[in-house]
């Protein structure tokens, strides 16, 4: 009897809560039609590759890679320079060979071009072309004005060490790799993305066939509760055997709102997934699933997919890429130990030219002595210039410079450890692949468990509604009580809800069992 008194009290404290907070919950959803959007799970998942923010993260970094490499081919750019100068420069004349009597004026105007580059080979040129105008006031200058003019041309090529590789290479070839490691990472967010949508769509579709079933309970509760009250009327029920009744309508409107709550949760996952916050309506509109959640058993093959896992899992990739770029570390290193071998060839055309004077002639005695000088030839910039470009005078250098560090160098060092770090990634790529294989079997396990768990829960969803039927006709005949109809009752929406889930979870095992070939589940 005071059990009985206890549970009448609980069921009351749930009546009066569910009565309380309703109108409060139903208010809190706003008075306005919110907009609804229908989605089917495709086109779920194709608003999440256009507007998740998580994949419009991704999208730029092989952008930002694009520039990275672009900035590695820079190092090869040829590099030109110019320059004029003009200087004119007086000095004393402190002694009788000064070459003038108080001072010495001398100018000079120099213009200079050149050319100098990085070749992918290793090697390095420049080109060079400088020419100047000198006059002087020193009497002993034999051209005046002078006019010079050279054309340099030297290249040094390494012959060892920076002959296949070199630091420019080396860091060209891992930008490369560094650009195929984000596209790697972006397909990984779009499928991990992928999978989150279909999860999350799945999940919405459960929790609105979730709030079905409570409300057939609810329903089932009323039901019951009604007939109750006209036999309470009529006079074969007692007054205090309605209360069970009651507390049973008071429990399923409870379980109502919180299935309600849970479809605006898994709502808003979806919604995160699949829409822009910069969407004015983005918190307002609802989600109308158009699919329900379909249970079509399907066989798997788990070898094929493994096969399939090894060589697309974006995990996979990307240590295979750390491999890769290990190796070009390896490679770099390695020619950085050998010896430092260059050859190096010069080439240099000069000509002068100008206003020619004659020698010095004697000195006249007395004061206000001077040296008197003639004109002998004239030659202008023009023939100055032919004269370089014909190899009037040329000049040629080769040489050859070899160079050897004694003891343990850096670059031995950083070889060593650069080969460490490759046998440490060749190690971690075979742990993934292990992992990757565990994976993939674990997930078909879940899709052939669930499909199994689908067929027990419909089988006991079905043996549930025949108690319930069996119970309700036992306690129409009188030869039963009510507790054993409210038990059949929650029997029966317990199976609908463990139908629903191992249904949802049915979708969603293969869903992850797609997703798990292509990358690692987070």
């Amino acid at each position: 009897m005071r059990q009985s008194m206890l549970r009448a009290t609980a069921a009351l404290a749930i009546l009066s809560i569910a009565v309380v907070w309703s109108p409060l919950y139903a208010q809190t959803q706003g008075s306005a039609p919110a907009p609804v959007k229908r989605l089917s799970v495709d086109d779920a998942v194709r608003l999440a590759l256009e507007q998740n923010l998580g994949i419009q993260i991704d999208r730029l970094a092989p952008q930002i890679q694009d520039i990275t490499v672009a900035q590695a081919r820079t190092y090869w750019v040829p590099n030109a320079s110019a320059g004029l100068t003009n200087v004119s420069q007086n000095t004393p004349a402190t002694s009788a060979l000064a070459g003038g009597q108080n001072k010495i004026t001398d100018t000079r105007f120099t213009s200079s071009f050149g050319v100098d580059q990085i070749l992918p080979t290793g090697a390095n040129y420049s080109i060079g072309w400088n020419n100047y105008r000198a006059t002087s006031t020193n009497l002993f200058n034999n051209f005046n004005p002078l006019i010079n003019s050279n054309l340099v041309l030297s290249l040094t090529q390494p012959l060892l060490r920076n002959f296949k590789v070199d630091n420019y290479r080396q860091q060209l070839e891992a930008s490369r790799k560094d650009r195929d490691r984000a596209d790697v990472q972006l397909r990984s967010t779009v499928q991990a993305t992928t999978r989150n949508v279909k999860n999350a769509y799945w999940d919405l579709a459960y929790q609105i066939d979730n709030l079905t079933a409570q409300q057939q309970s609810l329903d089932l509760a009323k039901r019951l509760l009604a007939d109750n009250e006209k036999r309470v009327q009529i006079g074969t029920m007692a007054p205090i055997d309605i209360v069970e009744a009651q507390s049973e309508v008071a429990r399923n409107e409870e379980s109502v709102i919180v299935a309600e709550a849970g479809i605006k949760q898994a709502e808003d996952r979806l919604r995160a997934l699949v829409f822009n916050p910069s969407n004015p309506d983005f918190w307002t509109q609802t989600i109308e699933p158009t699919e329900s959640m379909p249970f079509t058993p399907q066989a798997i093959d788990v070898d094929a997919a493994i096969r399939k896992a090894l060589t697309t899992r974006t995990d996979v990739q990307l240590a295979k890429n750390d491999i890769d770029k290990n190796d070009i570390s390896v490679r770099y290193f390695r020619n950085q130990a050998l010896p430092d071998v260059s050859a190096q060839v010069t080439y240099q055309s000069n000509a002068a030219g100008g206003t020619q004077l004659s020698s010095v002639g004697g000195l006249l005695t007395g004061t206000g002595g001077s040296l008197e000088r003639t004109v002998v030839s004239q030659q202008g910039f023009g023939s100055v210039l032919g004269n370089v470009l014909t190899n009037a005078f040329p000049t040629w250098t080769f040489g050859l410079q070899v160079s050897y560090p004694i003891g343990v160098s850096t670059q031995e060092t950083s070889l060593a450890r650069a080969q460490l770090q490759k046998t440490q990634a060749e190690t971690q790529l075979r742990n993934i692949e292990l992992s990757v294989t565990t994976q993939v079997r674990d997930a078909g396990r879940q899709v052939q468990t669930n499909q199994k768990r689908v067929d027990s829960a419909r089988a006991a969803r079905a043996l549930a509604e025949r108690r319930l039927d069996a119970e309700e006709k036992k306690f129409a005949a009188g030869i039963q009580i009510s507790f054993f109809v409210f038990q059949a009752q929650r029997d029966l929406s317990q199976a609908r809800t463990n139908e629903i889930r191992a249904i949802a979870d049915y979708n969603k095992s293969l869903v992850d069992f797609e997703a798990v070939q292509e990358t690692a589940l987070r």
